[in-house]
């Protein structure tokens, strides 16, 4: 008898799971200082958020944005059977007297050397945005004339500076700076490769343009020494660095595909991984799990046209971002699609924003981006959430064509519905690899 009401008691106990499942906020105590914020999860009853009914999708999920006053806010969430009370704080703007970034000129140049490889040269002294003139190797020495909080200014030529983190460099001793030259250039041909050898003597700040045509300058070299290559109509990936005295540039001659992806190698980056999950979905599902699912779908997919496809990651696990982009050149990736769910910061409303976006950040890649939003919204239904340029990692390798593909709103109930589905997953796959095969055959 009393095994009879122990089970009884467990299948009652069993029976019973909660009504609503909050994914964020993560907990029930938050500090926020937006003006809104929202709650992401699911339920399975109807929900009140404050006495007022919470839209649910019919897979249980709901994004629900509310507004913030300074100070405590306090939300109850409830169900018939279920109550929770969500505490966020938004702190209480205290008047600052922020002073503007002042430059301070130096009486006398001073000379720095790169302590940090491929520290990137700035157009500005800011630490993010499309700034970048180039990445620079260790032990290139930097004339410098003045700061500005966290840079060093760098002079370039007559009238035109870049700027280094203060973090990248370290000062020279009784260095006796003078222009370097230009001795000469080699030039070669490969299968895959236009290949310029040009001998200095010494190594100096450049920088490669993707204007038409693209060209490449070096600067503090004497007389100032710029090239152009009219002959490269299209780009398809380049690299440029030093080894000893000589800067190698290797221009990516274009990919013939006689039928479907034969001839080409493709990187796919399922981003996040391992204890970096990601986002997390309306239904608690982790961005990186997803991005893995679709990563493996379009291996298959391409491997049956042909491609060669290179994984930066095939299994749950962390890589690095340096790791992803090193893996996609040595396998020699004609193009690197990174693989991401969106989500948004506080302050935005999830349900008012939907669909793909994809980045890119050098140009010789937004003509696929292009391509790639216009098969992926049409085929699947979803919107178009635009082609941006945008500083991020996966996206600024050069060697490949590189984007990074915002799939879909993990946090957007409607399209959090289709990213966890097989179907649509699959379907995805495919609208990649026809983009892929439209743009390769046309150029």
């Amino acid at each position: 008898m009393k095994k009879l009401i122990l089970s009884l008691c467990l299948i009652l106990l069993g029976s019973k799971s909660f009504a609503f499942n909050i994914v964020y906020p993560q907990k029930n105590d938050v500090i926020i200082n937006a003006k809104s914020t929202f709650f992401i999860g699911s339920s399975n009853k109807p929900l009140k958020i404050n006495g007022q009914n919470v839209p649910l999708h019919s897979t249980g999920g709901f994004a629900y944005v509310v507004n913030l006053l300074e100070g405590k806010n306090v939300f109850t969430l409830q169900t018939e059977d279920e109550r929770k009370i969500f505490v966020i704080t938004k702190p209480v703007v205290k008047a600052i007297c922020n002073l503007p970034p002042q430059f301070i000129p130096y009486k006398e140049n001073q000379y720095f050397y790169i302590t940090t490889e491929d520290a990137p040269l700035r157009s500005t002294p800011v630490d993010a945005g499309i700034n970048r003139i180039a990445h620079l190797q260790r032990n290139i020495v930097l004339a410098v004339d003045g700061e500005n909080r966290g840079f060093y200014r760098v002079i370039l030529e007559n009238n035109k500076y870049g700027w280094i983190a203060k973090t990248n460099v370290k000062q020279c001793e009784n260095y006796n700076f003078k222009p370097a030259e230009v001795l000469s250039y080699d030039y070669t041909e490969t299968k895959d490769y236009f290949i310029y050898v040009f001998h200095l003597t010494r190594q100096v700040p450049f920088e490669i343009t993707e204007s038409n045509p693209l060209s490449i300058k070096f600067y503090n070299v004497k007389d100032g020494y710029t090239m152009n290559f009219p002959q490269v109509t299209k780009l398809y990936g380049y690299s440029g660095k030093y080894d000893a005295d000589d800067f190698i540039l290797k221009i990516k001659k274009p990919k013939y595909i006689k039928y479907a992806l034969h001839g080409l190698t493709a990187a796919i980056d399922a981003g996040h991984g391992g204890s970096e999950i990601g986002a997390v979905g309306c239904l608690g599902d982790k961005e990186k799990d997803i991005t893995l699912s679709i990563a493996k779908y379009l291996q298959a997919e391409l491997k049956k046209r042909g491609a060669k496809v290179v994984m930066t990651r095939d299994d749950d696990i962390y890589t690095g971002l340096k790791d992803r982009v090193e893996k996609a050149n040595d396998n020699g990736a004609d193009v690197l699609l990174s693989i991401h769910g969106n989500a948004l910061p506080d302050g935005a409303d999830p349900n008012k924003n939907s669909g793909t976006s994809i980045y890119y950040y050098y140009n010789q890649a937004k003509p696929l981006a292009d391509v790639l939003i216009n098969e992926m919204t049409s085929q699947l239904g979803l919107n178009n959430d635009k082609v941006r340029q945008a500083s991020m990692a996966l996206a600024r390798n050069t060697e490949a064509l590189s984007l990074l593909i915002e799939t879909a709103y993990l946090i957007n109930p409607d399209d959090n519905a289709k990213l966890v589905n097989p179907e649509f997953q699959k379907s995805l796959a495919k609208a990649i690899a026809d983009a892929l095969e439209e743009y390769f055959k046309k150029n």
